[in-house]
């Protein structure tokens, strides 16, 4: 919300000598967020005045329009002579009045004006549009016409109020009230200690029977409506200077006479108007939900099908506006020339349900200044003002005459009362306020408030966000000021650090890191056809997904089962930007829905809940284990003068799950496997064991080109992903000190020869069981392939086997005999022969 300084002095006495700086810091203190003061016109210097056009010379032999122009500036130029000054404008005739800088000023930007010599003549200044005196898009998309009463040689900087200070405020959303100067008025006022002359407060005539008939079909959707006419508009009548230049600085462009009235009268009070030609209207105005499948033209041109819940405005035709987002085509206020232009109007001043203009404007994606401020609470009780104010701001300007009728259609509907004791405050905010500090606060924000320890307060219609006993103790506080909280840290109970799931998930993030893994956290939330990118199958669990009932982006309403989706996404997006060598992991909860849904029990909020509360609560939840994954692409070695480097591949993937599940202390088997978007032949399957139960905790490996191909990956990304809460369960994580033997330690180096297709993980499972309690370790050093050597279809695996005894030194004969028994199993097995 922009809020110039010079409207919010009109309905407060700020004294004079009080800047825009010094109004945020007073505002930020009451709890607003005023972002920025924009100082508007603070580099602009005349001499800048009026001036009349009295001849115009085209200049023909160049290659766009250019105008040589004598203009009367009266005595400003100090010889009372016409200025002459060339413009390539087009939009100003012979006699009309415009804006003229003098040489000697300096405009927006530093720009300084002097005389100088311009496509064959000396231009003595400039005639300036909206844009270079920095006031913005006026519509006319050129020099600025003044109206023709305007006086010649009078300072235009004063007249266009090029001077002024404008607070930026980012309105949160419980704040509809500070959508309107009218709120932020308030707000200042009581920051000052200063009364406010309320806009609002208007003698507004009764209600009767000759107003323009409404009728309200749904009370729920509209509770209140308010509707008076105006007649006899003069079609020329156009907006004053001052307020076109209020529209401009809270960033809204003028329009026409009706539609500025109604967006000014909107911005000042903050409830939004809409202004139908009634000429255009067709009967009784009508207020209902839409027909499945109802057209509507609304005002940007743009054709809409209705949905059931949407609210509209309807006459006898069918819809002509919907309801707090935006009017119809059908109705629109005409002001093309002076002949054509709309002299009836009928003003709508309404107030919505604000959860059904919030899903309109969502659901047609077309969000409006009005819904904004309908979607935060607009004041119901502020239309018949509003109305009022509009109707006498066009008979004002337009010369029309309002219409007696006065129509008013309202459901009943009873004060919000909240019931609080008089010190509920003081143990919030842990500081002694006061019974009477407290209700002078709540009657400075609106609130009556009655009662002496048990106050019974009566909420103002603008704050709908007033709800219960603790948004009332933080108005107070607010009031009193957050700086003036006193700061007290909290005394943890020694003893307890981190949880075993902390460390591990911390030891785990190091670990990755320590083997050059960057940490990209993403968002939990995916779309259902990224589960066909990644080629699962149509009845894979993991596309069962938890959808969210408001989500924050509709291309992503469900929350992940993976976290592939996300890490993919960060590694395509930091390719595209040229960072090719990537290695990414990420730790993250996945939200797997129960086979039952039900819905959780509201917890209380005047205590904690007890522990069967919170585990019902908990039972109703999606599980939500934690998952670690890593994605990898380009190279995983540099290429330098110390050798070729090389790229990344499966086994970098299969090596950071192994590096995950050391951490965690468990053994993890690494086998072949198939699963969704991993290559089927460079694809591991990672299993541990639970209960003398094998139990798959991820996969590991190359991604298939397919998956590569619809995500826009590159060549050869690999990734792994691991059940991180698994591992935690079946892992051992108890550190252990190395024995350190005094006993010599025996190598013994196999090569067998295995069909291709037999797992090195199979082989090494029979060589270490077969080796017995002798064997210290086992390494796999080099595989082999060779048709002519070994025969089609079978590969060499090369282990180098060590052998030690604690308790004496090994001969060649022990260690022999145990590397012979593990080649028998090893051949029982898996069918593998010692290489000759």
């Amino acid at each position: 919300m922009r809020v110039p300084l010079s409207w919010l002095r009109e309905y407060v006495d700020l004294p004079a000598t009080e800047t825009g700086r010094d109004v945020q810091a007073r505002l930020i203190s009451a709890g607003l967020e005023v972002e920025t003061v924009e100082q508007l016109g603070h580099d602009l210097k005349g001499p800048l005045v009026v001036g009349q056009v009295l001849t115009i010379e085209e200049l023909e032999g160049f290659k766009k329009p250019i105008r040589f122009c004598t203009v009367d500036v009266g005595r400003a130029n100090g010889t009372g002579e016409p200025q002459e000054i060339v413009c390539g404008a087009r939009n100003f005739a012979v006699g009309d009045k415009v804006v003229v800088v003098l040489p000697g000023a300096v405009l927006p930007g530093n720009f300084a004006i002097a005389a100088r010599k311009t496509y064959g003549r000396t231009s003595h200044g400039m005639i300036c549009s909206g844009d270079e005196l920095g006031m913005g898009d006026d519509g006319s998309h050129g020099i600025i016409v003044l109206p023709p009463e305007t006086e010649v040689g009078r300072d235009a900087i004063e007249l266009l109020e090029l001077v002024d200070e404008v607070l930026d405020i980012a309105v949160t959303a419980n704040r509809g009230d500070c959508l309107s100067i009218r709120g932020v008025a308030r707000e200042t006022a009581i920051a000052y200690g200063l009364p406010l002359r309320d806009p609002a407060l208007l003698d507004v005539p009764a209600p009767n029977a000759f107003g323009y008939p409404v009728q309200v079909s749904d009370p729920v959707g509209c509770d209140r409506f308010t509707a008076r006419t105006v007649t006899g508009l003069s079609p020329e009548a156009r907006s004053p200077i001052w307020l076109q230049r209020r529209l401009q600085k809270v960033g809204m462009r003028p329009i026409s006479l009706a539609v500025d009235v109604t967006n000014y009268v909107m911005m000042e009070v903050g409830q939004p108007l809409h202004a139908y030609d009634r000429t255009l209207v067709q009967g009784t105005i009508g207020v209902r939900r839409a027909a499945e499948g109802e057209k509507l033209v609304t005002l940007d041109g743009v054709e809409r099908t209705l949905h059931a819940e949407d609210l509209v405005i309807t006459d006898e035709r069918g819809p002509i506006g919907l309801a707090g987002v935006m009017g119809g085509a059908n109705t629109e206020i005409a002001d093309h020339a002076e002949s054509e232009g709309t002299t009836d109007v009928v003003i709508e001043a309404a107030h919505f349900d604000a959860v059904s203009v919030a899903r309109t404007a969502r659901r047609h994606k077309l969000s409006s200044e009005a819904s904004k401020r309908f979607e935060r609470g607009v004041d119901p009780q502020a239309s018949s003002a509003a109305a009022q104010r509009t109707v006498d701001l066009l008979v004002l300007l337009a010369g029309g005459t309002a219409e007696a009728g006065v129509t008013e259609v309202i459901a009943p509907s009873a004060p919000h009362t909240i019931a609080v004791p008089a010190d509920h405050p003081d143990k919030v905010a842990g500081v002694v306020y006061g019974r009477e500090t407290v209700v002078r606060r709540l009657q400075e924000i609106g609130c009556d408030v009655y009662g002496q320890d048990e106050l019974i307060v009566t909420v103002p219609s603008w704050r709908p966000d007033l709800g219960e006993g603790n948004d009332l103790a933080e108005e107070v506080i607010r009031l009193e000021g957050y700086e003036n909280l006193p700061s007290t840290l909290p005394k943890p109970p020694s003893g307890r650090g981190l949880t075993h799931r902390q460390r591990l998930h911390r030891r785990v993030g190091r670990a990755l890191a320590g083997a050059g893994y960057v940490e990209a956290p993403n968002y939990p939330f995916v779309g259902e056809q990224v589960f066909d990118q990644l080629g699962l199958d149509a009845d894979d669990p993991a596309r069962r997904v938890v959808r969210l009932t408001n989500p924050l982006n509709d291309e992503e309403p469900a929350l992940r089962t993976s976290l592939l989706p996300g890490l993919l996404a960060a590694l395509r997006r930091n390719d595209g930007r040229g960072s090719h060598d990537l290695a990414l992991f990420e730790t993250g909860l996945v939200f797997l829905p129960r086979e039952e849904q039900r819905v959780a029990a509201q917890p209380p909020a005047d205590r904690r809940p007890t522990d069967e509360e919170i585990a019902a609560i908990d039972a109703v939840l999606p599980e939500q284990p934690r998952h670690v994954a890593a994605v990898l692409a380009g190279a995983r070695e540099q290429a330098g003068w110390w050798g070729k480097g090389r790229p990344a591949d499966w086994a970098d993937a299969v090596e950071a799950a192994r590096t995950v599940a050391g951490e965690a202390g468990a053994e993890l088997i690494v086998r072949k496997g198939q699963y969704g978007p991993w290559h089927p032949g460079r694809c591991a399957e990672l299993v541990v064991v639970a209960d003398g139960t094998e139990r798959v905790v991820g996969h590991a490996g190359e991604l298939h080109p397919r998956v590569l191909k619809a995500l826009g990956l590159p060549a050869r990304t690999s990734a792994m992903e691991l059940d991180l809460d698994v591992l935690e369960q079946v892992g051992d994580d108890t550190p252990r000190a190395p024995g350190i033997s005094t006993f010599p330690v025996a190598t013994q180096d196999v090569a067998l020869v295995v069909d291709k297709y037999v797992p090195h993980s199979d082989v090494e499972a029979a060589l270490r069981e077969g080796a017995g309690a002798l064997l210290e370790g086992i390494r796999l050093f080099d595989v082999y392939e060779n048709a002519e050597q070994l025969g089609d279809g079978r590969k060499s695996l090369a282990y180098a086997l060590r052998f030690r005894a604690g308790d004496r030194t090994l001969t060649v004969d022990e260690a022999s005999a145990a590397r012979d028994a593990a080649v028998a199993l090893a051949g029982e097995r898996t069918g593998a022969v010692l290489r000759g």
